[in-house]
C-alpha cells in the first residue's frame, strides 16, 4: 500500500500518474472536483496502465455525466448501480441484508 497526499490542485494529477504507471493493482483517489475531462483522462490512464482506479466522489456528483464503465451509489443499507457498461442496471437499488440499524 502506497499512501500519497496531495493537494487538491495534484490530487488528479498523481492518480492519472499512478494509473499509466501500471505498476499497482488498483488505485484509489477521493477527488473533490472532478470534470468530465479529467475524469476520461483518468479512464485512459487506467486503461493504458491496466489499473483498476476506483474515484470516490460526493454523492452529489451523482447526477453528472462521467465516462466510467460502472458507477455506483452507495447508501447506509444498499447500492444502486447508476450505470454498468455493456450490461442492464438493475431497476432497483440492492439492500445490504446485514446493514446496520
Amino acid at each position: 500500500v502506497q499512501v500519497i497526499q496531495a493537494s487538491d490542485k495534484h490530487a488528479l494529477w498523481a492518480t492519472e500518474q499512478c494509473a499509466r504507471a501500471g505498476c499497482f493493482a488498483a488505485v484509489l483517489c477521493w477527488p473533490r472536483q472532478a470534470d468530465d475531462k479529467a475524469l476520461r483522462r483518468l479512464q485512459v490512464a487506467a486503461e493504458s496502465g491496466r489499473t483498476l482506479v476506483f474515484a470516490f466522489r460526493d454523492k452529489a456528483a451523482a447526477d453528472n455525466a462521467s465516462p466510467a464503465a460502472l458507477r455506483l451509489k452507495i447508501g447506509a443499507d444498499h447500492v444502486q448501480v447508476l450505470k454498468c457498461r455493456g450490461g442492464l442496471t438493475p431497476p432497483r437499488p440492492i439492500p445490504f441484508p446485514y446493514a446496520r440499524q
